[in-house]
């Protein structure tokens, strides 16, 4: 893939939670990533292994106890050190557009996905007069294959797909030069996982917006993404591209090669063993303890090489003659 020039540029982030009696929990360690534009990434993991709260740290959503450090760079604004009111007025929705992973939650309950829709529209594209702002609504629902004759319903009246489909419409609607997806295909069958993933790569496609997109759902990672970022345990071990990743030399970390072979369509083998507390993490490797290829050096932590953080990386067959 041709190299592209940053959108969002993500250098040593670290986020953790301050806990009663003094006790830490590492959520997210030392993550260096770019996105550029007209890019997708799709960052890959187990529940629990900091995804979701890297996306809000970049939001600026994170909870009082929350602690970051390193840069987060949208173009010349540091997401990470901007204060409340810029994050609000110019960040949210205007430079990211998020699906976020509860919808639920985030749907105003006392109102219709219709105003929602409409009031969006308004502060976001300028759009004016009753029958422009109704048009576009519609529109934006069909685009997020969430059903017109339902946009005169409130949040509670709606399925947990049909609550993904609304914030999906809400997220595109300002056409935001990033978006950030956390799980935007939960609750849906596969043909509305397709439909999604295919419309989220038009949008980023079509005015070479980023979408960085966290994900659980390896066959929507591999239909959209064109890297990959495997996260275990609060770090990113492995940055790849995706034909790479997906095709037959597959990842070189064992983590992502062992999340590989739990597809249904593969070896359908359960990656053995479960993650670490990120509260009480060892000082080591942190797969170490699942890891079948695990030596002694595996008790110092390995550093970010070759796109690679891991002591016995996977060498393709060619990389070998």
């Amino acid at each position: 893939m041709t190299e592209r020039d940053p959108l969002l540029s993500v250098r040593g982030m670290s986020v953790r939670f301050l806990m009663p009696g003094g006790r830490r929990i590492a959520a997210v360690t030392d993550a260096h990533f770019d996105v550029a534009a007209g890019e997708c990434l799709a960052l890959i993991g187990e529940s629990g292994c900091g995804k979701s709260v890297l996306a809000s740290a970049l939001l600026g959503l994170l909870p009082a106890n929350a602690q970051t450090r390193g840069a987060a760079r949208l173009g010349d604004l540091d997401l990470l050190a901007a204060d409340e009111r810029t994050l609000a007025r110019t960040v949210r929705g205007r430079l990211i557009g998020l699906i976020p992973q509860s919808p639920a939650v985030h749907l105003t309950p006392v109102r219709t996905i219709r105003s929602q829709l409409e009031e969006t529209l308004a502060a976001l594209t300028g759009t004016r007069g009753r029958a422009a702002l109704r048009s576009a609504a519609e529109a934006a629902a069909e685009r997020a294959a969430f059903p017109v004759d339902h946009l005169d319903r409130h949040p509670h009246e709606l399925s947990g797909g049909l609550a993904q489909r609304a914030a999906t419409a809400l997220a595109l609607v300002g056409g935001a030069p990033l978006l950030l997806a956390d799980e935007p295909t939960t609750g849906l069958d596969r043909d509305l996982v397709d439909h999604t993933v295919d419309e989220l790569r038009r949008h980023i496609d079509d005015a070479g917006r980023a979408l960085l997109m966290i994900t659980h759902d390896l066959a929507a990672a591999e239909r959209i993404a064109d890297r990959v970022a495997v996260m275990y345990a609060g770090r990113i071990v492995e940055l790849s591209d995706a034909a790479t990743f997906f095709g037959t030399s597959g990842p070189r970390h064992p983590y992502s090669r062992a999340l590989l072979q739990a597809l249904p369509d593969r070896a359908f083998i359960p990656v053995p063993g479960m993650p670490p507390e990120l509260g009480d993490l060892p000082s080591g490797c942190t797969f170490a303890g699942r890891c079948d290829l695990a030596t002694d050096t595996c008790a110092a932590q390995p550093p970010m090489t070759d796109t690679v953080a891991c002591h016995h990386p996977h060498v393709p067959e060619d990389a070998r003659a």
